[in-house]
């Protein structure tokens, strides 16, 4: 629940453009084929109509029913992209994380560094601006 909390607030992947194989309709609007749409992971992720009025909190529970259920559309939650041509890395970067902090969480304590300046930026992935400069405590 917790990397997926992360991942809404914080998607890898700024945009995911798709080439249109068919005619779609969307709505009202007639998509012809061959166009190319742009889709913003942040944007959905941060869209109080599917997330709620809190939805700049950071709130793990969100997931307690699995990611199709956190949202009110079955698809609001994309950070990897969806459906059969989302990230082929998905898996393999759920698991890093799990084993990474498996590993690392039982041992150590994270504390933000009080020079922490919290300035997430727009490049070709999400990142901190200023970096994350953390302080590390090794547990007793």
């Amino acid at each position: 629940m917790i990397i997926h909390e992360s991942l809404r607030l914080y998607p890898p992947a700024v945009f995911i453009v798709r080439k249109l194989k068919r005619t779609t309709r969307f709505g009202e609007l007639i998509i012809p084929s061959g166009i190319e749409i742009v889709l913003s992971p942040i944007a959905v992720h941060h869209d109080p109509g599917q997330w709620g009025n809190d939805v700049n909190l950071f709130k793990p529970e969100r997931f307690l029913q699995g990611p199709v259920n956190a949202a009110k559309s079955p698809m609001a939650f994309l950070p990897f992209g969806y459906g059969p041509r989302n990230c082929a890395g998905l898996n393999f970067a759920n698991l890093e994380a799990k084993l990474a902090l498996s590993m690392i969480l039982p041992r150590y304590a994270f504390m933000p560094s009080p020079s922490y300046r919290h300035a997430p930026i727009m490049r070709l992935t999400l990142g901190p601006q200023h970096g994350v400069p953390i302080i590390i405590n090794p547990l007793q």
